[in-house]
């Protein structure tokens, strides 16, 4: 499958609008002890459609990324599981199954904070956004900011870890 190119920024938005909205959602995560991801999912003119952050632990719920949650809240929203003409800003590289997900609902693009080198599938450890035997592939940029995803990510595990020693 080919690779796609990255579009320009759409009319009147920028990258990082988007990401913003992915952050205060990975940071709700983190106010409910939850790994620090978020998500959010646009229309191509930027309109928001759909939020979320994890929530496996809450939920009970091991599928229950700030992708997942994000797609089916949009699928909801707009009565169709294809989610074409959408950008997906996420503040963490998805999973193998999250990238398996936005395959299926024929999301256009992903907008990526931070790359994941353990778990990542779109391009750290997998070219998931490419795959040559599935019916879609998807553009994706990176790097959009990546400090403040990385940072935040570090600080929640730190924490985490420190809980952990005390305890």
């Amino acid at each position: 499958m080919p690779v796609k190119t990255p579009p320009s920024e759409p009319e009147g938005i920028t990258w990082r609008s988007l990401m913003d909205v992915a952050f205060e959602e990975a940071c709700k995560a983190a106010k409910d002890n939850e790994a620090p991801i978020g998500a959010a999912l646009f229309s191509v003119t930027g309109e928001l459609i759909a939020k979320a952050h994890n929530a496996p632990i809450c939920l009970n719920d091991p599928t229950a990324h700030a992708e997942i949650l994000c797609l089916r809240k949009a699928a909801g929203k707009i009565g169709n599981y294809r989610l074409t003409d959408t950008i997906m800003a996420v503040t963490l590289e998805p999973c193998l199954m999250c990238t398996g997900a936005l395959i299926h609902a024929r999301v256009a693009g992903l907008v990526i904070g931070a790359m994941d080198p353990r778990a990542g599938a779109i391009s750290s450890n997998l070219e998931g956004h490419a795959l040559p035997f599935t019916n879609h592939s998807m553009w994706f940029i990176n790097g959009v900011m990546e400090d403040e995803c990385s940072s935040l990510l570090r600080r929640f595990f730190l924490e985490r870890r420190k809980k952990r020693k005390k305890g």
